[in-house]
């Protein structure tokens, strides 16, 4: 094996790392060992500086990620005693800024669902399917994976949760809300059988690309912008909305299943407008001020 091979087995061997995560450090360490010319684990400062060149063109957030994960993969060496030296202060160093995430007004969300409610009230399976799946991305939080591969067994029977596997093959419970385990009970009246999962396809399970697609298309229907609507957007939308609503930031990174409340806290800035406007109309000093 070689050594990026290595590094990618300690990565779901000790860290658990998801499929997709695996696949993206695989690609970004074999792009940086081309553009290097040798091979990455015994590659010198001097030729590391040529990343610098060879990503130019790149994003910062791009660029980031990938020296992200050089980084790692250099202390996985070191750790394993396969390197001596730390070659990484030669990468270059990109000044980031997080972007804060896109997020839906109170009404394009209630455009979504009347669009979407009208359309299950046909009873059709894949109109019923939908409304199901904008409750479970609206109303609990799932990521798009979390979603299309939820197996048949998280359904819950009399308790309000649902059992989620999320990152890294960390499992969580989610809430659903009482309108989500209707529809749901709608779905499974409805749902082809002869499948382990809650939304089967040929394949398995419904894709996430199919489901960025039928979003969009929904989308369409209901007079939104397509390119305003995807999983993650929705995932923003329930995140940020429950902090306007006064959620605990601790109580939504247990909801969002991040294992870092660092990652939680963006919610904090995207809310910055809401929390301006409160200080602004409620705090004693904002009153005015009786005439003497």
């Amino acid at each position: 094996m070689s050594a990026i091979e290595d590094f990618l087995a300690m990565l779901a061997a000790e860290r658990g790392a998801a499929q997709n995560t695996l696949a993206a450090y695989g690609r970004d360490l074999a792009q940086a060992e081309e553009i290097v010319g040798g091979d990455l684990a015994s590659a010198s400062k001097a030729q590391l500086s040529k990343l610098g060149q060879g990503w130019s063109s790149l994003a910062a957030s791009t660029m980031a990620r990938k020296i992200s994960a050089l980084r790692q993969f250099y202390g996985f060496l070191m750790d394993e005693g396969m390197r001596e030296d730390d070659p990484t202060h030669a990468l270059p160093r990109p000044a980031t800024r997080r972007p804060l995430p896109k997020i839906l007004t109170h009404q394009q969300v209630e455009a979504l669902f009347a669009r979407a409610e009208d359309e299950a009230a046909s009873e059709r399976p894949e109109a019923v399917r939908m409304l199901v799946m904008l409750e479970l991305l609206y109303g609990s939080g799932l990521r798009a994976t979390e979603l299309v591969s939820l197996p048949l067994s998280a359904v819950p029977r009399d308790e309000p949760f649902l059992t989620v596997t999320g990152k890294g093959g960390q499992t969580r419970l989610v809430p659903i809300s009482r309108r989500a385990k209707k529809a749901l009970s709608r779905w499974l009246a409805l749902r082809p059988g002869g499948s382990t999962f809650l939304f089967p396809s040929r394949a398995g399970h419904i894709s996430r690309v199919r489901l960025f697609q039928m979003l969009k298309e929904l989308a369409v229907r209901a007079d939104l912008p397509p390119e305003k609507l995807s999983p993650h957007v929705l995932r923003h939308a329930f995140a940020t909305h429950l902090l306007e609503g006064g959620a605990d930031l601790r109580a939504l990174q247990t909801l969002l299943g991040h294992a870092d409340i660092a990652t939680t806290q963006i919610y904090t800035h995207v809310d910055a407008a809401r929390l301006v406007k409160l200080v602004n109309e409620r705090h004693p000093l904002a009153r005015p001020r009786a005439s003497d």
